[in-house]
């Protein structure tokens, strides 16, 4: 079958590729993909920024999201079958979206909302979790919470926007001029305009800031924060609690290295940092399909491209010019 496999670590690792098709396990599903979407953490993987905490043998096939129909289920699955519309996160270690099908262990995934495209689906998955996890999983945000989002327009800030409104939260949230009417109809209730101020003159008093843009916000976004407030980074440096969910204890002196300038700032100030990185999990794939299907949430999308146009995809979101989420679609 055709895939678009890692080679080699770097910014020209990808190559298209026929590779054998996948072998199903007993607690597999087996998914023709019909459209799958390109996450920043597809580049990450691709360049090997993950190798020592996420070791992939290569060559292997990247892409984090898909939606598709079941051609096969394993002997111990119960819960789906053949014809099935479904959509997923495939967990760590067993990625492969950018291909024509992929064998998913059935705990990560969910029927897709009814009322979405294979397309709009794909693009759900890693985004969706992401923000409902640390939300609602990390953050804990209550009804009358302050939440700052950065990046509201893009794939995850405009998801994080539609779970915090969700959640009963007030949120603002920073974009360009071009998108300020856009985030304002996902949901935000206030728009720092990057072009015109610095988030960290007009913004204080907040319980939580996701933050998904590195170095140049994460220090700032630590000063907007009420005391006990909390940051959480899907890009700043991972902590001690990282390694923990990735079942490497003794990886926590490490982790515990890298972010100690920026844990130390938030002592100074009397608030917290927190790295986030999301997991698979399909039973909460299939509640956010309610919430999209009953128009609660909704998918945000740039633009498709054919399966065959996957490294051009790619380069599309690299170069920063999606305003929503890429997708490929066969």
């Amino acid at each position: 079958m055709k895939a678009f496999v890692v080679t080699h670590y770097g910014p020209d690792g990808l190559e298209q590729a026929d590779v054998p098709a996948p072998e199903v396990g007993p607690h597999d599903v087996l998914v023709d993909v019909r459209a799958a979407s390109i996450n920043p953490l597809d580049k990450m993987v691709r360049n090997g920024e993950f190798k020592q905490l996420i070791p992939y043998k290569r060559p292997f096939v990247l892409g984090h999201d898909l939606a598709g129909v079941v051609t096969a289920v394993g002997a111990d699955v119960r819960g789906f079958e053949v014809g099935d519309e479904v959509y997923a996160r495939p967990r760590d270690r067993r990625i492969g979206a950018f291909a024509e099908a992929a064998a998913i262990d059935a705990g990560d995934v969910a029927l897709k909302p009814t009322t979405l495209s294979f397309a709009e689906a794909a693009a759900l998955p890693l985004v969706a979790l992401a923000a409902w996890q640390a939300l609602v999983d990390v953050a804990q945000v209550q009804p009358g919470q302050k939440v700052l989002v950065h990046a509201g327009a893009g794939g995850l800030g405009s998801t994080v926007i539609q779970v915090a409104k969700h959640l009963g939260a007030y949120v603002a949230t920073t974009a360009g001029t071009k998108d300020v009417a856009k985030v304002r109809a996902l949901g935000a209730d206030e728009v720092v305009d990057y072009t015109q101020a610095d988030f960290a003159d007009v913004l204080s008093g907040y319980d939580v800031v996701l933050d998904s843009l590195g170095a140049a916000s994460l220090e700032k976004s630590l000063t907007v924060l009420k005391p006990g407030g909390l940051v959480i980074s899907v890009v700043g440096p991972p902590d001690p609690a990282f390694a923990s969910q990735l079942g490497k204890p003794l990886l926590k002196p490490v982790m515990a290295a890298l972010s100690r300038k920026v844990r130390r700032r938030a002592k100074q100030l009397g608030v917290r940092y927190a790295f986030f990185f999301m997991h698979a999990d399909g039973d909460r794939l299939a509640k956010l399909a309610a919430l999209y299907d009953d128009g609660t949430l909704r998918p945000v999308l740039d633009r498709t491209f054919d399966f065959d146009q996957t490294l051009e995809a790619m380069a599309y979101v690299e170069q920063g010019k999606a305003n929503g989420k890429i997708v490929v679609t066969r």
